[in-house]
């Protein structure tokens, strides 16, 4: 059974004659005083208890994530710096504006030290508020000076405390998605548990606290269940206001918190777009929507083609009115990972190498599979796809020769707009997790909302029982709740005592080769000292150490690409007075070397750092060459001091060279001339 509602400006309603018959039932019901005070103290009831258990989801979520966290690292009992490097790449980088924010002596010098930053990228003074999305850092920088807390929490507990209570946040806005859309609690009971067996597909926060995704999601969550209700029907004006506000103020902070906001907008855009041209969303007719099935059709394809064009056009005007560049390296990466030709482009190139920006790995559909998450999303995106199309052809059909003769109109499915919202929304986010492995994290955890929605919904089982034959209210009522309960059951009994284990799992942080070159940094060199190297460790040199660096992991301006580029030249097959020019360009006074790259085996053959180098610089073809590594290796975590030694000859550095095999990076203090462990070094030393 469907209705669809028409817009406002027709005189005429195609309402089917169960839902008049449900409609009657409904108002019969009103008038029964003893009725409607049962049913409000159920409501009540239920939204209470519904509520509640919300609440409590949320929080020991966030609780047995932080529980992991503490549990891997042993973070409570292990040194300043060693949590410090726990930050891994752009993590650090985040955090140690949190840290400058709370070391600067007053709160305007800690701002003018941001607004006029130095030490992020040598020679050059940049406005990290605008650069970068460290609202959040400022934010809570300035809240623990504030509040009187300093006493009983370190500023790094009250830094990750906080991403843990957002994603107390993020589950329960979960779980208040699914429940809108099912209309019963249960639904948001089994999204949590879901998204709580699926940790490993679903969230990353336990290793990767400050990573912008983690600041972000939680509002995105927020943002999806407020346009979820917004989407509702015959709304009070009170609740509308207010459900915008909540709108307004999650893509606010959204935007706030992630750098990549922009491409979600664009996908909520086109979430409400396609909604709005399928006549889904109860909005005012337009004149889109009139005439015969093809003219609809013509005009529907017509309106598509000049939106997307005009959105080029306007995108590409900006960009060449503002030089805007910021965002090119992501266009050449999905045109070379799309096929439209093999790309020389460093940047693209080292996003197609990492596994995080590839397709989708087939394991993950089987640890799906294990939670029946994948099985029952299937099941329900089946049905409510051939729900849609049904809707679909019938609002682009010719209704208007039916309602100038006197005819009802009547359909047989029933596709709320809430329900389409979400529907396209998971459409959307599975195509970009399949394409993209690190955008998975949006997908499965607005999978968690889509099934235990469909397993819980009325009108899914009504559509499934209807199609073989069995339709009974009763039956609906079973099988809407026996299901769900059954999985919760199932999930308990599988996945509990792996749970338990896992909290009672102890292990410890064990970087030893790391803390002593972040110790013998601050022991050894001037605090104006200038760091080049590899972007993921300089990040922690930066939170560590507070040197200035030449380059670091947040990739999002042009410049900056540039400049990494020609520091890895360290790596790359180029003449040591080219690579000691580049770097002393750059203000660079020490560089440093590590064995990961100059022995990498993580990649295979054309996608080691060094081949992306040689390719980039034309040394090579696009093709991997056999036997191309022989004339390279590498030492353990050089640290070199640029220096010139003075004569007509090869620019030199002096350089402590850790000794292969001693299982420490640095092994010298002091100066590295005459030690014996190392000596002055030709820089094409450091890779021969």
């Amino acid at each position: 059974m469907i209705s669809i509602r028409q817009r406002k400006g027709v005189k005429t309603t195609e309402v089917s004659e169960d839902y008049a018959a449900q409609e009657a039932n409904v108002k019969l019901e009103n008038k029964l005083p003893s009725g409607c005070t049962t049913r409000r103290l159920w409501k009540l009831l239920s939204f209470t208890v519904g509520g509640t258990i919300a609440l409590c989801i949320g929080l020991l979520t966030s609780v047995y994530l932080a529980t992991l966290h503490e549990n891997d690292l042993w973070f409570s009992n292990i040194k300043e710096v060693e949590r410090e490097i726990s930050f891994r790449t752009e993590c650090g980088l985040y955090y140690s504006y949190y840290k400058q924010m709370l070391q600067a002596p007053t709160l305007m010098q800690g701002f003018h030290g941001l607004i006029y930053d130095n030490k992020t990228e040598s020679m050059r003074t940049i406005n990290l508020l605008q650069r970068m999305n460290i609202y959040q850092e400022v934010f809570l920088s300035i809240l623990y000076r504030v509040l009187p807390i300093q006493k009983y929490l370190e500023p790094v507990y009250f830094y990750i405390y906080t991403l843990f209570g957002l994603q107390a946040i993020y589950v329960t806005a979960l779980y208040i998605t699914s429940w809108l859309l099912s209309g019963t609690w249960l639904s948001g009971l089994l999204a949590a548990f879901w998204y709580v067996t699926n940790r490993i597909d679903t969230t990353r926060v336990e290793f990767t606290i400050p990573l912008r995704e983690n600041w972000a999601l939680p509002f995105f969550a927020i943002q999806i269940a407020a346009i979820t209700y917004f989407l509702r029907p015959n709304l009070q004006p009170f609740s509308e206001r207010l459900t915008l506000l909540a709108i307004f103020i999650s893509t606010f902070l959204f935007s706030l918190t992630w750098q990549f906001n922009q491409f979600m907008m664009l996908m909520q855009a086109l979430v409400l777009f396609t909604l709005d041209s399928l006549d889904m969303l109860p909005a005012v007719k337009k004149n889109l929507k009139t005439g015969s099935f093809f003219n609809r059709l013509g005009k529907l394809l017509v309106h598509l083609f000049a939106v997307l064009c005009l959105t080029l056009f306007l995108n590409n005007i900006i960009k060449k009115l503002l030089n805007l560049k910021s965002d090119e390296h992501i266009f050449k990466f999905l045109k070379a990972k799309f096929g439209f030709g093999a790309t020389r482009d460093f940047d693209a190139n080292l996003y197609l190498c990492e596994e995080a920006f590839g397709l989708l790995p087939f394991n993950t559909f089987g640890r799906l599979s294990d939670t029946l998450l994948f099985y029952a999303y299937i099941f329900v995106l089946s049905i409510t796809v051939m729900a849609a199309l049904a809707v679909t052809f019938h609002n682009l059909s010719d209704s208007t020769r039916q309602q100038s003769t006197g005819q009802m109109g009547k359909c047989t499915i029933i596709l709320k707009p809430e329900t389409a919202y979400n529907l396209i929304h998971t459409i959307l986010f599975g195509f970009l997790a399949l394409s993209t492995m690190r955008m998975k994290y949006l997908w499965t955890s607005h999978m968690c909302v889509f099934a235990s929605f469909g397993l819980c919904s009325p009108e899914i089982w009504e559509l499934l029982l209807k199609s073989i034959h069995l339709y009974n209210p009763k039956r609906i009522c079973i099988m809407r709740y026996s299901v769900p309960i059954l999985i919760l059951l199932y999930l308990c009994y599988k996945f509990w005592p792996g749970m338990m284990d896992e909290l009672s799992e102890l292990r410890e942080f064990y970087d030893p080769d790391t803390v002593e070159l972040m110790n013998w940094i601050n022991s050894h060199t001037p605090r104006k000292a200038v760091f080049a190297g590899s972007m993921q460790l300089l990040a922690g040199v930066k939170l560590c150490t507070g040197r200035t660096l030449t380059n670091h992991p947040h990739y999002e301006d042009n410049s900056l690409r540039e400049r990494t580029k020609a520091v890895y030249q360290i790596y790359a097959k180029r003449s040591p007075e080219d690579v000691h020019a580049l770097l002393r360009s750059f203000g660079a006074d020490y560089v440093i070397l590590e064995d990961s790259i100059c022995y990498e085996r993580r990649h295979q053959r054309g996608c080691r750092l060094r081949d992306l180098l040689d390719v980039a610089n034309g040394h090579v073809s696009l093709s991997p060459r056999p036997g191309r590594d022989s004339w390279r290796r590498g030492s353990s975590l050089n640290l070199c001091t640029l220096q010139n030694d003075g004569l007509n000859r090869v620019p030199s550095f002096t350089a402590f060279c850790g000794t292969p095999g001693s299982g420490t990076s640095v092994t010298a203090v002091g100066t590295a001339e005459g030690t014996d462990a190392g000596a002055s070094c030709q820089i094409e030393q450091l890779c021969l």
